[in-house]
């Protein structure tokens, strides 16, 4: 082995060591105490090893409904999130003046604390016998009777919890997508004008392809980090998700570990391991789709 070669891998140990300890073992860890079962935390003992948790998991009524849960929320906020963010991004590139103004404002929502932005929400959907709340006011406008967002029925509280996701996600994209589009090669923009190239066209032919490669990021970044929603909901329904029916997967983990039905370690980590997979699939599916659409610069 040549010296360079030593000394660049001796760089790279820390960062191996920290991803082995805290990423890898950990792992592995958990896909052992997912096949053990009646696993006991404090003796450190368990009566038998095979599937049974996961069979128990995959028939639990409350991870069914946090599987629900989680997968309406991924398939609805992942790409309206980022669809908005674009709109509102190519709308920003256009206003240079006061671009920086903007990118702050919409910036806040990211630097904001969780709960106190959950807060807010309860306050404007939250239908009580003293007020009906803002939003269900400006329904009122068009005729629409009162709705109880936060206790009322399920369409109502999981679309609460859509608009809440992509508020607070929709800032980081906005940032990224504005950043991306100020990158474009300004000379393609100036052959398609003197082409006299329709602006649908120009932003179809080079604007989109030269930021393929920041979509399919935020695209998977945003899958990942909708299957890990829990804080989310905790802001706009409290900790007992399971009676509003508003649990999510790492809600029903979290549940498995600490809360009232807690004790359950063995249960937690098969649900991880479940989460786990499904993850894996959905990136490496968004990974080879993005290699036929992707441009890469």
């Amino acid at each position: 082995m040549k010296k360079n070669d030593l000394k660049g891998w001796l760089y790279l140990l820390p960062a191996f060591l920290f991803l082995g300890v805290f990423m890898v073992y950990p792992l592995i860890d958990v896909f052992i105490y997912s096949f053990e079962e009646g696993y006991n935390s404090a003796s450190q003992t368990h009566f038998g090893v095979g599937i049974y948790n996961y069979s128990y998991v995959l028939r639990d009524p409350y991870f069914l409904q946090a599987l629900k849960n989680t997968l309406i929320l991924v398939f609805i906020t992942v790409p309206a999130s980022t669809l908005l963010a674009l709109a509102i991004s190519v709308a920003l590139s256009s206003v240079k003046r006061i671009r920086n103004l903007f990118q702050t404002i919409y910036f806040l929502p990211y630097v904001t604390n969780t709960l106190a932005v959950g807060l807010v929400f309860m306050i404007l959907f939250q239908k009580s016998e003293y007020s009906v709340g803002l939003v269900n006011s400006f329904l009122g406008i068009f005729g629409i009777s009162p709705v109880d967002f936060i206790e009322g029925p399920y369409f109502a509280k999981m679309l609460t919890l859509c608009i809440y996701t992509v508020w607070t996600v929709l800032p980081f994209k906005i940032l990224v997508l504005t950043t991306a589009l100020a990158s474009v090669n300004k000379e393609y923009y100036e052959a398609a004008k003197v082409d006299a190239t329709p602006k649908f066209r120009v932003f179809m032919k080079i604007t989109l392809p030269s930021i393929s490669s920041t979509l399919s990021y935020l695209i998977i970044t945003g899958f990942i980090g909708a299957f890990k929603a829990y804080s989310d909901a905790v802001a706009i329904f409290g900790t007992d998700l399971n009676v509003a029916e508003m649990n999510t997967i790492v809600g029903y983990i979290y549940d498995m570990l600490y809360g009232d039905s807690g004790g359950y370690p063995s249960f937690a980590s098969a649900t991880a391991i479940i989460l786990f997979a499904i993850v894996l699939t959905i990136t490496c599916i968004n990974l080879a789709v993005s290699k036929k659409h992707v441009k890469y610069q």
